[in-house]
């Protein structure tokens, strides 16, 4: 597992909007809606719902995030 993937997504779900993210992780944009769609076609589903008052997350992403912040923290340890 990809954990630059796995703190891109959780700071997403932190931050709730991709420019807010993008900036956190100090990445473009681009590259941020990038990594966040990789981490989605390797998981094979949609993690987010994406409306233009920001992302909220599907219940595959509600699945994940526990694991995610796991996987994460353990990588630092």
């Amino acid at each position: 597992m990809d954990i630059k993937r796995l703190s891109h997504f959780i700071a997403l779900v932190e931050e709730g909007r991709f420019a807010p993210a993008a900036q956190r992780m100090h990445l473009s944009a681009a590259a941020f809606s990038r990594s966040i769609q990789t981490l989605e076609a390797k998981f094979g589903m949609t993690l987010f719902d994406r409306t233009p008052q920001g992302v909220a997350l599907t219940r595959a992403g509600q699945l994940l995030l526990p694991r995610a912040r796991q996987m994460v923290f353990d990588s630092r340890c």
